[in-house]
């Protein structure tokens, strides 16, 4: 039953956001030695509110977006996992980030009807092309990123799972450091994948919107946020399948509050 299930997973999605990873940077599931999986997306964000520092204002935003995303299994305990979104922000658009993840499975103790799993990664990621900043449609702060997580993974044998991970995202030159925390649970099934899950990052100092001094250098806003949402993956065949993954930004700091929509398709080498 679990090589089974496993064999079904291999399809789940793990898609980012332009400012960061939306559902949590890794996942509780790994692919199998040699497997890779494929992932070609796009999104949408209609933003009608801005939080300037913590107050709500109504400075809105339309983001579109195009992403790639890979994952390949190593071996059956470490998988090597990167993405790369294109975004069009009203007149900027380019290549924002890249991110690369390595993920160890580091602890699993099996049972007859579930299992318990400890996982670490370490990751980084950069600005691909040299995007402005300087505005409220920036593609992003330029950062150079060095992530750790260690992520907490329980399922049981009908496939309902449920996970935390946490960390540290430590961020070269201007842009503040953050702390991440996510929470996801969800089944997965040789026919379909759900998921829930509720995102939160808090930054560690910076400035804010409008604040002093200026002119402001936005790479040093301290960006936060609370988002909820969640994934739902059908498979078309036993190689691909189609996602979607509606998201709501609720709150934050220096961070756009509304909706954001993403559909894909995925495929399994």
């Amino acid at each position: 039953m679990w090589k089974h299930l496993i064999k079904a997973i291999c399809f789940i999605i793990f898609c980012n956001s332009y400012n960061g990873f939306a559902q949590g940077a890794i996942s509780g599931f790994y692919n199998e030695k040699g497997n890779t999986t494929l992932v070609v997306g796009a999104g949408f964000e209609d933003s009608k509110n801005y939080f300037i520092g913590r107050e709500k204002s109504d400075l809105s935003r339309n983001l579109y977006s195009v992403s790639v995303f890979g994952i390949y299994g190593i071996n059956n305990r470490l998988n090597v996992q990167a993405s790369l979104p294109y975004l069009v922000s009203d007149d900027q658009s380019g290549l924002q980030d890249a991110q690369l993840f390595l993920k160890y499975l580091a602890f699993t103790k099996q049972r007859a009807t579930d299992k318990f799993e400890f996982s670490i990664a370490t990751g980084f990621s950069f600005n691909v092309s040299n995007y402005d900043v300087g505005g409220l449609n920036d593609l992003g702060q330029r950062a150079k990123i060095l992530e750790t997580r260690a992520l907490l993974h329980y399922q049981k044998k009908s496939g309902w799972f449920a996970n935390v991970q946490t960390g540290f995202s430590f961020k070269f030159e201007e842009v503040p450091n953050s702390f991440p925390f996510n929470v996801k649970f969800g089944k997965a099934s040789a026919k379909s994948y759900f998921d829930f899950w509720y995102d939160f990052q808090y930054a560690f100092g910076g400035i804010d919107y409008r604040g002093t001094p200026a002119p402001q250098n936005f790479r040093e806003l301290g960006v936060g946020f609370h988002k909820i949402g969640g994934t739902y993956h059908f498979p078309l065949s036993s190689k691909s399948g189609i996602y979607i993954a509606p998201s709501y930004t609720i709150s934050g700091r220096n961070v756009f509050q509304g909706f954001a929509y993403h559909v894909g398709w995925t495929y399994q080498l």
